[in-house]
């Protein structure tokens, strides 16, 4: 089950579990659509590997499987791809 961060890693905005606006890799690094298409090019800073629209949780099934509240965010921001 994947983890769903709470936040993006480059700039700390909230991303909504339910949504469409997080990225995500393989790994489940985690980023908000702006910094993901425009900042970072599609490609995550930390594993280099391709950043994909994370899948939504169901709000009825957020009640029995939260999503994490453990934000990760990079001190130095994301540099540009």
């Amino acid at each position: 089950m994947l983890e769903m961060r709470p936040n993006c890693e480059c700039c700390d905005k909230d991303l909504d579990p339910s949504g469409d606006e997080a990225r995500i890799c393989s790994f489940e690094c985690t980023f908000c659509a702006a910094c993901a298409d425009v900042t970072l090019k599609g490609k995550c800073p930390n594993c280099g590997g391709a950043l994909f629209v994370r899948p939504s949780r169901a709000a009825a099934l957020l009640g029995k499987f939260p999503a994490s509240t453990t934000r990760k965010v990079k001190a130095q921001g994301c540099k540009a791809a």
